[in-house]
């Protein structure tokens, strides 16, 4: 029998509780870790747990893409008595090729709620600087994206549009191939920006 996704997840959280308990231990830790003045800041017990539970996460990402055990679970959203429910890459798994498909499925749900959500708001698109945008824009960026996802701060609404590598798509470093272009809703200018960079 295969591993679902939930307890995959499952395995993967007794296993991080059980390293840093100190109950795994991964004896050539300090090998693979190259910085000595961090190595003794943070003591070998510390890199110890650290690399036990990514050597773990990495056999369940590789089982996960041996028997194709999907890297989604499903968030129900709420914003200002409206609700969505869209799929997302958990944070400690990968995502397997039918994950895109899913993705990609839910674009449309996430874009309705979104249009539904920011009726009578104003538009920013994230980058260095915010920048004023329209609905109009917002949807030509949606075309040429992926899949979208929602998260909100009170009474902002934030939209990611997103391309390539689910598990990749936040981070700087996997642009151009991988992406997410950011956009937020407000009924005046943003507040929230705490979020930015962090989904």
């Amino acid at each position: 029998m295969t591993y679902t996704t939930k307890e995959l997840i499952q395995i993967l959280d007794r296993e991080l509780c059980a390293s840093w308990k100190g109950e795994r231990v991964l004896l050539s830790a300090n090998e693979r870790f190259q910085d000595p003045v961090l190595s003794m800041a943070l003591g070998q017990d510390k890199i110890s747990k650290v690399y036990a539970y990514r050597e773990f996460r990495e056999q369940v990402h590789q089982y996960q893409r041996t028997h194709q055990v999907s890297g989604l679970v499903w968030r129900e959203f709420q914003f200002q008595g409206k609700s969505l429910r869209f799929p997302e890459l958990h944070n400690q798994l990968v995502a397997v090729p039918t994950d895109k498909e899913v993705l990609r499925a839910a674009k449309g749900s996430v874009l309705a709620f979104w249009q539904q959500a920011t009726q009578g708001m104003q538009f920013w698109l994230v980058g260095k600087q915010l920048v004023r945008i329209t609905a109009e824009e917002i949807a030509r960026l949606a075309k040429g994206t992926e899949w979208a996802e929602v998260e909100a701060a009170q009474n902002e609404l934030y939209l990611g549009l997103c391309w390539g590598n689910p598990a990749e798509c936040h981070y700087q470093r996997a642009y151009p191939d991988s992406g997410c272009d950011r956009a937020i809703a407000a009924k005046t200018e943003p507040r929230s920006l705490k979020l930015i960079g962090s989904w």
